[in-house]
């Protein structure tokens, strides 16, 4: 069972409102709702939103949303939150819609014991919020976390820094959506909150709002599907076309089915077998697994009898491949 808490708050009854909040988190909700192929990924996610007077996320209500979410034995129990953080001497805090300065919000600190204390095995936590990066953190020691086995926490700036909107949206959480819609997927249609955190990270830059990542697991959960960018067979096909990762495999032009010139006597006709092996190599090129050796491009390759190769991202699937483990 994969549970999912997406909360997000915009309308505030004592403090400045936001306009982008509870647009993120329906479109978060989305996201993680099916994956790419339509099959159930968090099955009815639970969604809370305050968009108006009356309408509000109370404290209370946030706090119980929580602690219910991180209380069952799930694979997998996800907090999502966008709406206004808050932090002070003892610790940050998630601002509810009837807080009236932000220190009476929900305590990080409550947010992490009822994860650490979790007996799901992955609990996942993303803020998108002013100073979030403090989640996880100990009060006495700034620069220790303390994050049990099975806790993942990514936020959308630091402790010291404000969380920035753009047209209507988080900037943090609508680069959280694009990678969850495929842009940080890896070659089999993962999106990890590993292959997540590196896609913001690289999309933020050095200058602009840092996200923060902490986490400690054994392994990394998928967070969503998505269609890989090569065919798995294909994929599984390294080791049959390459016997070691080190091997150079010898083409010739009966491996190329378009010549583009005058048949030449001399160049055997195209090999059906070598031609579908040829295909596979060419979307293998495509993902960067496999490079053409001394030739700009594989059709020269095959027509002037040259060799292609593994790169070293191509010899690392390979290995995954060879220990069954694609």
């Amino acid at each position: 069972m994969r549970k999912a808490l997406v909360v997000g708050i915009d309308h505030y009854d004592h403090i400045d409102s936001l306009r982008g909040a509870v647009n993120d988190a329906h479109s978060v909700k989305t996201a993680l709702e099916r994956h790419a192929d339509g099959t159930l990924n968090f099955a009815q996610p639970r969604l809370m939103t305050g968009t108006g007077p009356g309408s509000g996320v109370a404290r209370s209500e946030l706090r119980a949303a929580v602690q219910e979410l991180f209380a069952e034995d799930s694979d997998v129990a996800l907090f999502y939150f966008s709406g206004h953080g808050y932090i002070d001497s003892t610790g940050g805090f998630l601002c509810a819609s009837d807080c009236n300065a932000g220190d009476d919000g929900l305590a990080l600190s409550d947010v992490m014991a009822f994860a650490n204390q979790s007996p799901a095995k992955n609990k996942v936590i993303l803020i998108d919020s002013c100073h979030s990066g403090v989640a996880g953190g100990s009060v006495l020691s700034p620069l220790v976390a303390e994050i049990k086995e099975g806790v993942t926490i990514l936020t959308a700036s630091t402790a010291e820094q404000y969380a920035m909107e753009e047209n209507g949206a988080g900037v943090f959480t609508s680069l959280l959506v694009d990678a969850l819609n495929g842009a940080a997927a890896n070659l089999v249609g993962e999106v990890t909150p590993g292959s997540v955190y590196a896609h913001i990270d690289q999309s933020l830059g050095a200058w602009a709002q840092r996200p923060v990542f902490k986490t400690n697991v054994k392994k990394f959960v998928s967070l969503r599907t998505v269609e890989p960018p090569v065919e798995l067979a294909d994929l599984r096909k390294l080791t049959t076309l390459f016997e070691h990762p080190a091997t150079e495999l010898q083409l010739d032009p009966a491996y190329e089915p378009e010549r583009r010139q005058k048949e030449d006597p001399a160049v055997p006709p195209p090999d059906p077998l070598k031609n579908a092996d040829f295909a596979v190599l060419q979307s293998l090129v495509r993902v960067n697994l496999v490079r053409p050796v001394g030739a700009e491009h594989m059709w020269h390759a095959a027509m002037e009898s040259k060799a292609c190769e593994l790169t070293v991202l191509g010899q690392h699937y390979w290995n995954l491949v060879d220990k069954g483990l694609i």
